[in-house]
């Protein structure tokens, strides 16, 4: 089952045992949040439920949790995070106890794999494997709608919708903090507009990656290192850095795709939504860039993404570091 198909609709009658698994885990708080208020009611919270780490959790204490009666709830909710190694561990255990697990609690188990050829897998209901996966980028904006109206009761259009994913990125948690503060600062209006997310959002994090980039094209990356040092000792969060970093060069790159078919630099900048304040520095960004790196800014943005989210070894200000000294080498401009 979908993670979003059951926060939108969540099961009447909650089960004896779960499985969250993906790698989305504002996902994974929102399920259990939604199966612990159904489970233990309205005033049910974090204190409700009792988690264990999966490298340490005992099968035999867990199950006897599960047992046990609650004294204020109507049953018990047990969380397993980081459930992998606990499944491995007690794989046989839980086949042996799946159709006996206890009336009077709910084991959740938190994964990050979870392959459906096992027997295991098919022992559990296809209602309570819950994919916590986000939905593909092109679908993010409009989730975002979704989660304004259904969380926030306010109206997020399309425009303001896509505008907020390129500032952000596509990380759900990072989105849903920005859309409780867009609709705190819009009040009583029932609708967020682009201009709201740029007024809150957007005019911080574009000012500072302006900055980046014309220090990069200023032939000073040690200036741009320190920008990105500065916004690290700030608490910026680094997917917030790239959600602003990727629409800047997006920007860019849709307007190389406009010089190519003819346009010259200033308009073509312009078309691709540069502000006219920026149209400078954004051309020169753009010379400095080149022709080579520019046709493959989305590749390596999709890449930088990526490792962000474990796929690198290194640390996110390592990541970032790299990425931005990949933009410093001087090479063939781009020419009218």
């Amino acid at each position: 089952m979908d993670a979003l198909a059951l926060l939108a609709k969540p099961p009447a009658k909650i089960g004896s045992l779960y499985v969250l698994h993906g790698d989305e885990p504002f996902l994974k708080r929102q399920v259990t949040r939604a199966l612990r208020a159904q489970l233990l009611g309205p005033d049910a919270d974090e204190q409700s439920t009792s988690v264990y780490s999966g490298d340490k959790a005992d099968f035999a204490q867990v199950y006897d949790e599960l047992s046990t009666v609650a004294f204020f709830f109507p049953r018990r909710m047990v969380l397993i995070d980081g459930a992998d190694p606990f499944v491995t561990k007690y794989r046989a255990l839980l086949e042996k106890r799946i159709n006996e697990m206890p009336a009077t609690g709910c084991l959740v188990l938190d994964v990050k794999t979870w392959a459906a050829n096992t027997r295991l897998a098919k022992m559990v209901d296809a209602s309570a494997a819950i994919a916590c996966k986000a939905p593909a980028s092109y679908r993010v904006p409009q989730w975002c709608a979704d989660w304004a109206k259904a969380q926030y009761q306010k109206q997020l259009s399309s425009a303001a919708a896509s505008l907020l994913v390129d500032l952000v990125g596509p990380d759900m948690g990072l989105l849903d903090q920005e859309l409780l503060k867009l609709s705190i600062y819009v009040g009583d209006r029932a609708k967020i507009d682009p201009k709201d997310v740029d007024t809150l959002v957007g005019q911080n994090r574009a000012e500072n990656t302006w900055k980046i980039f014309d220090a990069l094209a200023a032939g000073q990356p040690g200036d741009a290192l320190a920008l990105l040092d500065r916004l690290f000792e700030q608490g910026e969060e680094p997917l917030r850095m790239v959600g602003a970093f990727s629409m800047q060069l997006r920007r860019l790159g849709l307007a190389y795709r406009q010089v190519k078919l003819g346009n010259a630099i200033p308009a073509a900048l312009e078309q691709a939504g540069i502000p006219p304040f920026g149209l400078k520095s954004a051309e020169a960004q753009m010379k400095h860039l080149g022709r080579r790196r520019l046709l493959k800014l989305h590749d390596w943005l999709l890449e930088l993404n990526l490792d962000l989210r474990g796929g690198s070894p290194l640390s996110a200000r390592m990541v970032l570091e790299r990425f931005l000294i990949r933009l410093s080498r001087r090479i063939e401009p781009v020419k009218n």
